[in-house]
C-alpha cells in the first residue's frame, strides 16, 4: 500500500495559511496605497534599497521549487544537479554585469523596454509574446506546487488546492504591485531560510549527523555514511555535453528572464543595485546550498530506511523528510516557509507579465492611454496573467520543475541574445533580432517533448524536458542569425532607410555612460564573428547524437 504523506491534524496548517495570507495582504496593501503610476506598479518607483532589494532578488529567485521540485530532482539525479545550481546561481550577478547597469541608467521597466527602444516596436512585440510565455510556464511551476503544498497541508485535493491557492496568489499580487512584492518578498526570504534550513539541522541531528548546526555546508561529515549507503550518489553519470548543455539552457536562459531583470530597476541608485547584489548572493548561496543537503539527506533517507518514494511524491521530498523527522507543528512551518517561496516567484512572474502586456504590447500600439489607463491595465494584465497560470496547472507536467527550466531556456533562446548583443554591438538590428527570435523560439518549442514527442534532440526524457538539449541547439542558433542577418542587412542600400543606425548608436553609448558617440565603441566585426563561429560549433555539436 502507497504511503499518504500529508499533516494528520490539518488544524495546524489551516492556521499557518490563514497567518501567512493575513500578513502577506497586509504588507500588499500598505505598500502599494500611494501607486498611482505605472513606475509605481513595476517598478516601486525605483526607490527600494539594497538589503530589502537584495533579499527580494533572492525570494524571487528562490522559487517554490526550491522546497519541492528540486529536492525531487535531485533524488533523480543526485550529484549532477549541483552543477545545474551553480549555473542558477550565477544569474542575477552576471544580469548586473553584462546589462543590468546599462538598462538602469535607461530607465526601462523590464528587459523588453529595452528591445523597444533598441530594435523598434515589431521586435519588441514579438519579443513580449515569447517573454508573456516564458513567465507563464515559470508561473505555472509555482501554481502546480501551491496546490501540491495545500493538498499535503490540508489532505484537500489537487484541484481544490489549485483553485483557492491561485484565487488568494492573484489577489495578493494584484493589489500590492511591484512596492508590494518587494516587500513582502523580503520578509518571505527570512522565512523561507528560517523554515528550510533550522528544521534541515534537526534533520541532520536525527540521522546521526555531526555539522547539524550549519546544514547548508556541515552535511558533509556525512559523506562516508552515504557512500557506504549508495555508493554511486557522488558519480558524474552523464557525458561532458550534457554538462556543457546547463549553460545555454540556465546561465544565458536566466539572463533573458523578465521577473529576475526587473529587480535591477527597482532599486534607488546604480551603487545600490551593485550593493543588492551582495546581500543576494549571500542569501542565495546558504538556502542553495541547504537546498543540495536536503536532497542529499532525502537520498540518504531512501537508502537506509528502504522506503521508496513514488514519482508522484517526489516533488514532496522536503514535507516528507520533515514529517518522518520533526514535529507536525514545524512541518506545518516549513510549508509556510515553501508557500512564501512560491507566493515571492509569482509576484514577479505575474508583475513581468502585467508588464509585458500592458507596457510592451497594448501601450505600444496605443501609446496615447492616461496614465490612469495604464495602471488599471496593469492590473488587469497581472490578473488575467494568475488566472491562465491557474487553467494550465490542471493538467501539469510529471515534474513541477520541468516548465521552469524548460522556461529558462526558451528565454535564453528568444531575449538574452537580443538583448547581451544589444547591448554590446552597434551593429545589431532588428532584421537581425526579429529573425533571432522567431526562427530560434519556433525551433525551441519544436524539439520540446511538450509539443511534438516524438521530435527530439537527445532523446534522453529529462534533459529534453528540461530544455537543455533544445537551448544548446537553438541559443547559438539566435546568436549566429541575429549576427548575420544584422551584418548582411546593414550593408544592403534599400534596408538601410528603415534602420534608425544614428540612433541606435547614440542610446549604446547612453545607457554605457558615455556622453559623445565614438564609432569604435562597441562596435567589433571580429568579436561578432567570434561569437558567430563559436556559435556554429556548439550548433553542430547539438545536433551529434548525444551518449549519456
Amino acid at each position: 500500500m502507497e504511503q499518504t504523506w500529508q499533516l494528520s491534524n490539518p488544524i495546524i496548517g489551516i492556521v499557518i495559511v490563514i497567518a501567512t495570507f493575513v500578513l502577506f495582504y497586509a504588507v500588499s496593501y500598505f505598500s502599494n496605497r500611494a501607486s498611482k503610476s505605472v513606475e509605481d506598479l513595476y517598478a516601486a518607483g525605483g526607490g527600494v534599497g539594497p538589503v530589502t532589494n537584495g533579499l527580494a532578488m533572492a525570494s524571487t529567485y528562490m522559487s517554490l521549487a526550491t522546497f519541492l521540485g528540486v529536492t525531487g530532482l535531485i533524488l533523480n539525479l543526485q550529484v549532477p544537479f549541483v552543477m545545474l545550481w551553480i549555473q542558477m546561481i550565477l544569474a542575477i550577478p552576471l544580469i548586473t554585469i553584462i546589462y543590468g547597469t546599462s538598462l538602469r541608467r535607461m530607465g526601462a521597466f523590464s528587459p523588453t523596454h529595452f528591445v523597444r527602444e533598441r530594435y523598434g516596436v515589431t521586435a519588441s512585440i514579438i519579443a513580449a509574446l515569447f517573454m508573456i510565455l516564458v513567465s507563464i510556464m515559470y508561473a505555472l511551476g509555482q501554481m502546480i506546487g501551491i496546490a501540491v503544498t495545500f493538498e499535503t497541508l490540508l489532505g484537500i485535493p489537487y484541484i481544490t488546492g489549485l483553485i483557492v491557492g491561485g484565487i488568494l496568489i492573484v489577489g495578493y499580487v494584484t493589489i500590492g504591485g511591484m512596492s508590494g512584492a518587494t516587500n513582502n518578498a523580503a520578509i518571505q526570504m527570512v522565512i523561507i531560510a528560517l523554515m528550510f534550513i533550522v528544521p534541515l539541522g534537526a534533520i541532520m541531528k536525527a540521522m546521526g549527523g555531526t555539522g547539524w548546526y550549519f546544514p547548508p555546508l556541515l552535511y558533509a561529515d556525512m559523506v562516508p555514511a552515504m557512500l557506504e549507503a549508495m555508493p554511486s550518489f557522488f558519480d558524474y553519470q552523464y557525458s561532458s555535453k550534457w554538462y556543457f548543455a546547463i549553460i545555454p539552457a540556465l546561465t544565458i536562459g536566466s539572463l533573458g528572464l523578465p521577473h529576475l531583470a526587473m529587480r535591477i530597476y527597482t532599486a534607488s541608485s546604480l551603487k545600490s543595485a551593485r550593493q543588492a547584489m551582495v546581500w543576494f548572493a549571500l542569501v542565495l548561496g546558504l538556502v542553495f546550498s541547504a537546498t543540495y543537503a536536503m536532497g542529499f539527506a532525502g537520498v540518504y533517507y531512501t537508502q537506509i530506511s528502504g522506503v521508496e518514494i513514488s514519482s508522484a511524491d517526489a516533488d514532496k521530498l522536503t514535507i516528507i523528510l520533515n514529517l518522518v523527522y520533526n514535529p507536525e507543528w514545524v512541518t506545518a512551518l516549513v510549508i509556510a516557509g515553501a508557500i512564501s517561496a512560491g507566493l515571492s516567484t509569482l509576484s514577479g512572474n505575474l508583475l513581468a507579465i502585467g508588464a509585458l502586456i500592458s507596457q510592451d504590447i497594448v501601450t505600444t500600439l496605443k501609446p496615447n492611454l492616461t496614465s490612469k489607463s495604464k495602471v488599471r491595465l496593469g492590473y488587469i494584465s497581472i490578473a488575467m496573467g494568475g488566472l491562465v497560470s491557474v487553467l494550465l496547472a490542471f493538467n501539469p507536467p510529471e515534474f513541477l520543475t520541468v516548465s521552469i527550466l524548460w522556461a529558462f531556456g526558451l528565454a535564453g533562446v528568444t531575449n538574452a541574445p537580443l538583448i547581451m548583443m544589444g547591448v554590446w554591438w552597434k551593429e545589431a538590428n532588428r532584421y537581425g533580432a526579429m529573425a533571432a527570435s522567431v526562427v530560434g523560439g519556433i525551433l525551441y518549442i519544436i524539439v520540446s517533448p511538450f509539443v511534438f514527442p516524438n521530435i527530439v534532440v537527445s532523446g534522453h526524457a529529462l534533459t529534453d524536458g528540461m530544455g537543455l538539449s533544445g537551448a544548446m541547439l537553438c541559443v547559438p542558433l539566435s546568436f549566429i542569425l541575429l549576427i548575420v542577418v544584422s551584418y548582411i542587412t546593414n550593408r544592403i542600400p534599400a534596408l538601410q532607410k528603415n534602420l534608425p543606425t544614428k540612433a541606435d548608436h547614440k542610446l549604446i553609448e547612453r545607457i554605457h555612460g558615455w556622453n559623445d558617440v565614438n564609432p569604435a565603441r562597441y562596435n567589433s566585426t571580429f568579436g561578432a564573428f567570434l561569437i558567430t563561429a563559436v556559435s556554429i560549433a556548439i550548433f553542430v555539436w547539438a545536433l551529434m547524437p548525444w551518449q549519456f
